[in-house]
Protein backbone atom coordinates (compact mmCIF):
# COMPACT_ATOMS: atom_id res chain seq x y z
CA UNK A 1 0.00 0.00 0.00
CA UNK A 2 1.32 3.44 -0.93
CA UNK A 3 1.82 5.36 2.30
CA UNK A 4 0.48 8.50 0.58
CA UNK A 5 -2.82 6.90 -0.49
CA UNK A 6 -5.42 4.49 0.87
CA UNK A 7 -8.62 2.88 -0.35
CA UNK A 8 -11.13 4.67 1.88
CA UNK A 9 -9.86 8.13 1.00
CA UNK A 10 -13.20 8.58 -0.79
CA UNK A 11 -14.87 8.73 2.65
CA UNK A 12 -13.10 11.94 3.66
CA UNK A 13 -15.79 14.34 2.34
CA UNK A 14 -18.41 12.45 4.40
CA UNK A 15 -16.47 11.65 7.56
CA UNK A 16 -12.77 12.25 8.09
CA UNK A 17 -12.98 10.24 11.31
CA UNK A 18 -14.32 7.14 9.55
CA UNK A 19 -11.86 7.57 6.67
CA UNK A 20 -8.79 7.81 8.89
CA UNK A 21 -9.71 4.85 11.10
CA UNK A 22 -10.25 2.83 7.91
CA UNK A 23 -6.81 3.96 6.75
CA UNK A 24 -5.18 2.56 9.87
CA UNK A 25 -7.11 -0.70 9.50
CA UNK A 26 -5.65 -0.98 6.01
CA UNK A 27 -2.17 -0.26 7.40
CA UNK A 28 -2.51 -3.10 9.90
CA UNK A 29 -3.74 -5.93 7.64
CA UNK A 30 -0.27 -7.24 6.78
CA UNK A 31 1.49 -5.83 9.83
CA UNK A 32 -0.78 -7.25 12.54
CA UNK A 33 -3.90 -9.17 11.46
CA UNK A 34 -4.97 -9.34 15.11
CA UNK A 35 -4.93 -5.54 15.39
CA UNK A 36 -6.98 -5.16 12.22
CA UNK A 37 -9.56 -7.72 13.35
CA UNK A 38 -10.06 -6.29 16.84
CA UNK A 39 -10.30 -2.67 15.72
CA UNK A 40 -12.59 -3.44 12.77
CA UNK A 41 -15.28 -4.13 15.40
CA UNK A 42 -15.02 -0.55 16.68
CA UNK A 43 -15.24 0.77 13.13
CA UNK A 44 -18.44 -1.08 12.18
CA UNK A 45 -20.02 -0.51 15.59
CA UNK A 46 -19.61 3.21 15.04
CA UNK A 47 -21.39 2.92 11.69
CA UNK A 48 -24.28 1.14 13.42
CA UNK A 49 -24.46 3.89 16.04
CA UNK A 50 -24.78 6.44 13.26
CA UNK A 51 -27.55 4.42 11.63
CA UNK A 52 -29.41 4.14 14.95
CA UNK A 53 -29.17 7.92 15.38
CA UNK A 54 -30.42 8.59 11.87
CA UNK A 55 -33.38 6.24 12.42
CA UNK A 56 -34.14 7.78 15.84
CA UNK A 57 -33.88 4.40 17.57
CA UNK A 58 -32.89 3.97 21.24
CA UNK A 59 -29.11 3.92 21.60
CA UNK A 60 -28.10 3.22 25.17
CA UNK A 61 -24.38 3.80 25.92
CA UNK A 62 -24.01 0.34 27.48
CA UNK A 63 -25.34 -1.43 24.36
CA UNK A 64 -22.72 -3.59 22.68
CA UNK A 65 -22.15 -4.38 19.00
CA UNK A 66 -24.29 -7.54 18.99
CA UNK A 67 -27.22 -5.77 20.64
CA UNK A 68 -27.07 -2.92 18.14
CA UNK A 69 -26.81 -5.41 15.29
CA UNK A 70 -29.82 -7.38 16.58
CA UNK A 71 -31.86 -4.19 17.05
CA UNK A 72 -31.35 -3.07 13.46
CA UNK A 73 -31.93 -6.57 12.14
CA UNK A 74 -35.21 -6.98 14.06
CA UNK A 75 -36.42 -3.60 12.77
CA UNK A 76 -35.71 -4.70 9.21
CA UNK A 77 -32.95 -2.23 8.40
CA UNK A 78 -30.32 -4.82 7.45
CA UNK A 79 -30.13 -6.94 4.33
CA UNK A 80 -29.04 -10.53 4.83
CA UNK A 81 -25.68 -9.77 3.17
CA UNK A 82 -24.98 -6.83 5.51
CA UNK A 83 -26.18 -8.76 8.57
CA UNK A 84 -23.82 -11.66 7.76
CA UNK A 85 -20.93 -9.24 7.15
CA UNK A 86 -21.54 -7.58 10.53
CA UNK A 87 -21.65 -10.92 12.30
CA UNK A 88 -18.41 -11.94 10.59
CA UNK A 89 -16.55 -8.78 11.68
CA UNK A 90 -17.95 -9.11 15.21
CA UNK A 91 -17.18 -12.81 15.67
CA UNK A 92 -13.66 -12.87 14.21
CA UNK A 93 -12.91 -9.62 16.08
CA UNK A 94 -13.97 -11.21 19.36
CA UNK A 95 -11.72 -14.19 18.67
CA UNK A 96 -8.78 -11.92 17.90
CA UNK A 97 -9.35 -10.04 21.16
CA UNK A 98 -9.31 -13.18 23.31
CA UNK A 99 -7.62 -16.04 21.45
CA UNK A 100 -3.83 -16.30 21.74
CA UNK A 101 -3.42 -18.18 18.46
CA UNK A 102 -1.74 -16.61 15.44
CA UNK A 103 -4.20 -14.93 13.08
CA UNK A 104 -3.63 -15.15 9.34
CA UNK A 105 -3.53 -12.49 6.64
CA UNK A 106 -6.39 -14.32 4.94
CA UNK A 107 -8.60 -13.78 8.00
CA UNK A 108 -7.83 -10.06 8.01
CA UNK A 109 -8.59 -9.89 4.28
CA UNK A 110 -11.97 -11.58 4.77
CA UNK A 111 -12.82 -9.07 7.48
CA UNK A 112 -11.64 -6.27 5.17
CA UNK A 113 -14.12 -7.50 2.53
CA UNK A 114 -16.92 -7.58 5.11
CA UNK A 115 -16.08 -4.04 6.18
CA UNK A 116 -16.44 -2.98 2.54
CA UNK A 117 -19.89 -4.59 2.34
CA UNK A 118 -20.97 -2.67 5.45
CA UNK A 119 -19.52 0.67 4.30
CA UNK A 120 -21.07 0.33 0.83
CA UNK A 121 -24.51 -0.36 2.34
CA UNK A 122 -24.19 2.55 4.78
CA UNK A 123 -23.20 5.06 2.07
CA UNK A 124 -25.80 3.89 -0.44
CA UNK A 125 -28.63 3.99 2.11
CA UNK A 126 -27.66 6.96 4.29
CA UNK A 127 -25.14 8.91 2.22
CA UNK A 128 -25.63 11.51 -0.53
CA UNK A 129 -27.72 10.30 -3.47
CA UNK A 130 -25.05 11.27 -6.01
CA UNK A 131 -22.19 9.58 -4.11
CA UNK A 132 -20.67 6.55 -5.83
CA UNK A 133 -18.79 3.95 -3.80
CA UNK A 134 -15.71 2.61 -5.68
CA UNK A 135 -15.44 -1.09 -6.42
CA UNK A 136 -13.76 -3.27 -3.80
CA UNK A 137 -9.96 -3.27 -3.83
CA UNK A 138 -7.53 -5.59 -2.07
CA UNK A 139 -4.79 -3.84 -0.06
CA UNK A 140 -1.23 -4.12 -1.32
CA UNK A 141 1.37 -5.86 0.81
CA UNK A 142 4.21 -3.35 1.31
CA UNK A 143 6.11 -4.69 4.31
CA UNK A 144 8.88 -2.08 4.01
CA UNK A 145 6.26 0.56 4.84
CA UNK A 146 4.86 -1.37 7.78
CA UNK A 147 4.04 0.18 11.13
CA UNK A 148 5.17 -1.48 14.34
CA UNK A 149 2.31 -3.07 16.31
CA UNK A 150 2.60 -0.62 19.22
CA UNK A 151 2.58 2.36 16.87
CA UNK A 152 -0.51 0.99 15.11
CA UNK A 153 -2.34 0.70 18.42
CA UNK A 154 -1.52 4.31 19.31
CA UNK A 155 -2.74 5.57 15.93
CA UNK A 156 -5.95 3.55 15.99
CA UNK A 157 -6.90 4.43 19.55
CA UNK A 158 -6.44 8.17 19.03
CA UNK A 159 -8.49 8.12 15.83
CA UNK A 160 -11.18 5.93 17.40
CA UNK A 161 -11.57 8.46 20.22
CA UNK A 162 -12.31 11.14 17.64
CA UNK A 163 -14.67 8.81 15.80
CA UNK A 164 -16.62 8.04 18.98
CA UNK A 165 -16.74 11.72 19.95
CA UNK A 166 -18.13 12.63 16.53
CA UNK A 167 -21.11 10.30 17.07
CA UNK A 168 -21.75 11.10 20.72
CA UNK A 169 -22.21 14.87 20.30
CA UNK A 170 -25.94 15.76 20.64
CA UNK A 171 -27.78 16.64 17.43
CA UNK A 172 -29.31 19.75 18.98
CA UNK A 173 -25.87 21.01 20.02
CA UNK A 174 -23.76 21.32 16.88
CA UNK A 175 -20.05 21.71 17.42
CA UNK A 176 -18.66 25.22 17.60
CA UNK A 177 -16.37 26.06 14.70
CA UNK A 178 -13.34 26.18 17.03
CA UNK A 179 -14.05 22.63 18.24
CA UNK A 180 -14.40 21.33 14.70
CA UNK A 181 -11.13 23.00 13.77
CA UNK A 182 -9.40 21.41 16.76
CA UNK A 183 -10.61 17.91 15.86
CA UNK A 184 -9.63 18.26 12.21
CA UNK A 185 -6.21 19.62 13.22
CA UNK A 186 -5.59 16.68 15.55
CA UNK A 187 -6.36 14.16 12.82
CA UNK A 188 -3.31 13.57 10.58
CA UNK A 189 -4.45 14.82 7.16
CA UNK A 190 -1.91 12.57 5.44
CA UNK A 191 -0.63 9.29 6.89
CA UNK A 192 2.82 9.70 8.39
CA UNK A 193 5.69 7.45 7.45
CA UNK A 194 5.97 4.49 9.84
CA UNK A 195 7.77 5.58 12.99
CA UNK A 196 6.57 9.20 12.95
CA UNK A 197 3.46 8.79 15.08
CA UNK A 198 3.67 10.82 18.30
CA UNK A 199 4.25 8.34 21.13
CA UNK A 200 4.54 10.86 23.98
CA UNK A 201 4.76 14.61 24.63
CA UNK A 202 7.44 16.30 26.72
CA UNK A 203 6.66 19.58 28.46
CA UNK A 204 8.65 22.39 30.03
CA UNK A 205 6.98 25.47 31.56
CA UNK A 206 3.98 25.35 29.27
CA UNK A 207 5.93 24.39 26.14
CA UNK A 208 5.37 21.01 24.49
CA UNK A 209 7.53 18.74 22.36
CA UNK A 210 6.19 15.68 20.53
CA UNK A 211 8.39 12.56 20.51
CA UNK A 212 7.90 10.32 17.42
CA UNK A 213 7.60 6.58 17.86
CA UNK A 214 10.97 5.77 16.27
CA UNK A 215 12.71 7.79 19.01
CA UNK A 216 10.81 6.18 21.88
CA UNK A 217 13.89 4.41 23.27
CA UNK A 218 16.60 6.35 21.43
CA UNK A 219 19.98 6.64 23.14
CA UNK A 220 20.64 10.28 24.03
CA UNK A 221 24.27 10.59 23.02
CA UNK A 222 25.62 13.45 25.15
CA UNK A 223 27.87 14.74 22.36
CA UNK A 224 24.75 15.56 20.31
CA UNK A 225 23.80 18.19 22.92
CA UNK A 226 26.40 20.95 22.90
CA UNK A 227 25.06 22.93 25.88
CA UNK A 228 23.80 19.88 27.78
CA UNK A 229 26.63 17.39 27.24
CA UNK A 230 27.96 17.46 30.82
CA UNK A 231 24.42 17.62 32.22
CA UNK A 232 23.44 14.45 30.33
CA UNK A 233 26.63 12.65 31.36
CA UNK A 234 25.92 13.40 35.04
CA UNK A 235 22.27 12.39 34.67
CA UNK A 236 23.37 9.18 32.98
CA UNK A 237 25.59 8.35 35.94
CA UNK A 238 22.43 8.52 38.09
CA UNK A 239 20.57 6.30 35.60
CA UNK A 240 18.49 9.27 34.45
CA UNK A 241 18.05 10.44 30.84
CA UNK A 242 20.29 7.83 29.22
CA UNK A 243 17.53 7.05 26.71
CA UNK A 244 14.49 9.03 25.62
CA UNK A 245 12.05 6.85 27.56
CA UNK A 246 13.89 7.66 30.82
CA UNK A 247 13.07 11.34 30.49
CA UNK A 248 10.10 12.47 32.62
CA UNK A 249 7.11 13.88 30.74
CA UNK A 250 7.74 17.22 32.47
CA UNK A 251 11.39 18.30 32.33
CA UNK A 252 10.97 21.01 34.93
CA UNK A 253 13.02 20.03 37.98
CA UNK A 254 15.11 17.39 36.20
CA UNK A 255 18.26 19.18 37.38
CA UNK A 256 17.46 18.20 40.98
CA UNK A 257 18.69 14.64 40.27
CA UNK A 258 22.29 15.85 40.12
CA UNK A 259 24.36 18.37 42.09
CA UNK A 260 25.57 21.77 40.91
CA UNK A 261 23.01 22.20 38.11
CA UNK A 262 20.01 24.50 37.92
CA UNK A 263 16.83 25.42 36.03
CA UNK A 264 18.83 26.80 33.11
CA UNK A 265 20.12 23.30 32.42
CA UNK A 266 16.54 21.99 32.15
CA UNK A 267 15.71 24.83 29.75
CA UNK A 268 18.81 24.19 27.61
CA UNK A 269 18.09 20.48 27.40
CA UNK A 270 14.49 21.08 26.32
CA UNK A 271 15.61 23.48 23.57
CA UNK A 272 18.31 21.09 22.37
CA UNK A 273 15.84 18.19 22.37
CA UNK A 274 13.77 20.17 19.86
CA UNK A 275 16.79 20.41 17.56
CA UNK A 276 17.73 16.77 18.14
CA UNK A 277 14.25 15.48 17.24
CA UNK A 278 14.08 17.55 14.05
CA UNK A 279 17.54 16.34 13.00
CA UNK A 280 16.54 12.75 13.69
CA UNK A 281 13.37 13.12 11.61
CA UNK A 282 15.47 14.24 8.65
CA UNK A 283 17.81 11.29 9.12
CA UNK A 284 14.95 8.81 9.45
CA UNK A 285 13.34 10.00 6.20
CA UNK A 286 16.70 9.80 4.44
CA UNK A 287 17.29 6.21 5.57
CA UNK A 288 13.77 5.19 4.52
CA UNK A 289 14.01 6.87 1.11
CA UNK A 290 17.52 5.55 0.40
CA UNK A 291 17.67 2.02 1.83
CA UNK A 292 20.93 0.12 1.65
CA UNK A 293 23.12 3.24 1.62
CA UNK A 294 25.66 4.26 4.26
CA UNK A 295 25.76 7.80 5.62
CA UNK A 296 27.93 9.89 7.92
CA UNK A 297 25.91 12.33 10.02
CA UNK A 298 27.05 15.53 11.62
CA UNK A 299 24.31 17.58 13.30
CA UNK A 300 21.76 18.39 10.55
CA UNK A 301 24.10 17.53 7.67
CA UNK A 302 25.14 14.22 6.11
CA UNK A 303 27.46 12.61 3.57
CA UNK A 304 26.74 9.57 1.40
CA UNK A 305 29.58 7.08 1.90
CA UNK A 306 30.54 5.74 -1.51
CA UNK A 307 32.93 2.85 -2.00
CA UNK A 308 35.64 5.23 -3.18
CA UNK A 309 35.24 7.50 -0.17
CA UNK A 310 35.30 4.58 2.25
CA UNK A 311 38.71 3.43 0.94
CA UNK A 312 40.53 6.71 1.67
CA UNK A 313 43.15 6.12 4.40
CA UNK A 314 43.54 8.22 7.50
CA UNK A 315 46.95 9.74 6.86
CA UNK A 316 48.43 13.19 7.44
CA UNK A 317 48.60 13.63 3.65
CA UNK A 318 44.87 13.05 3.21
CA UNK A 319 43.63 14.82 6.36
CA UNK A 320 45.55 17.86 7.52
CA UNK A 321 45.27 19.83 10.74
CA UNK A 322 44.13 17.05 13.09
CA UNK A 323 47.23 15.02 14.06
CA UNK A 324 45.90 14.08 17.52
CA UNK A 325 42.64 12.71 16.07
CA UNK A 326 44.46 10.78 13.32
CA UNK A 327 46.83 9.21 15.83
CA UNK A 328 44.04 8.07 18.12
CA UNK A 329 41.97 6.72 15.22
CA UNK A 330 44.92 4.64 14.09
CA UNK A 331 45.48 3.43 17.65
CA UNK A 332 41.87 2.20 17.61
CA UNK A 333 42.58 0.45 14.29
CA UNK A 334 40.36 2.84 12.34
CA UNK A 335 42.57 3.09 9.27
CA UNK A 336 40.14 4.13 6.52
CA UNK A 337 37.12 6.42 6.18
CA UNK A 338 34.71 3.51 5.88
CA UNK A 339 35.52 2.41 9.45
CA UNK A 340 34.28 5.66 11.02
CA UNK A 341 31.12 5.58 13.13
CA UNK A 342 27.99 6.77 11.36
CA UNK A 343 27.47 9.45 14.04
CA UNK A 344 30.61 11.56 13.74
CA UNK A 345 30.13 13.58 16.94
CA UNK A 346 31.19 10.41 18.79
CA UNK A 347 34.75 11.28 17.74
CA UNK A 348 34.69 14.15 20.22
CA UNK A 349 35.24 11.53 22.93
CA UNK A 350 38.95 11.41 22.06
CA UNK A 351 41.47 13.29 24.16
CA UNK A 352 42.13 16.86 22.96
CA UNK A 353 39.49 16.46 20.24
CA UNK A 354 36.69 19.01 20.44
CA UNK A 355 33.59 19.51 18.37
CA UNK A 356 35.51 21.97 16.19
CA UNK A 357 37.95 19.24 15.17
CA UNK A 358 35.08 16.92 14.29
CA UNK A 359 33.44 19.64 12.21
CA UNK A 360 36.71 20.20 10.35
CA UNK A 361 36.97 16.46 9.60
CA UNK A 362 33.39 16.45 8.36
CA UNK A 363 34.11 19.32 5.96
CA UNK A 364 37.19 17.49 4.66
CA UNK A 365 35.13 14.34 4.15
CA UNK A 366 32.48 16.33 2.32
CA UNK A 367 35.11 17.82 0.01
CA UNK A 368 36.60 14.38 -0.70
CA UNK A 369 33.12 13.00 -1.35
CA UNK A 370 32.62 15.71 -3.97
CA UNK A 371 36.00 14.93 -5.52
CA UNK A 372 35.22 11.20 -5.81
CA UNK A 373 32.03 12.06 -7.68
CA UNK A 374 33.95 14.25 -10.16
CA UNK A 375 36.56 11.57 -10.82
Amino acid sequence: MDVQSYFYKFLEPLSKELAYVARELENSIFTSPRTMLTHARVFVENILQQVIQKENLPNEPWTNLKERLDLLNEKGYLTSEVRDALHHVRQIGNKAAHDARMFRYSEALLSWESVYTIVKWYIEVYGPVDFTVPDYQDPTHRIEKAYDITELEVRLKSLEELLIASVQKPKEEPMHQETVATIVTNIPMEPEQPGFTTIRTLTYKGQTLDVPYFLRDAFLLPQRFEKSETFLIRLGAEQEARIMSELPNDLEGLYKHVKRFNEKNDENLFEELKIYIEEEKVRRKLLVERPGELFFFYKADYIVVTEELSKIPFTAEEFTGSPSLLRQLNEDQIATVGQLPQELVILAKYENVGIGTVEKLFEQLKEKSFQTVLT
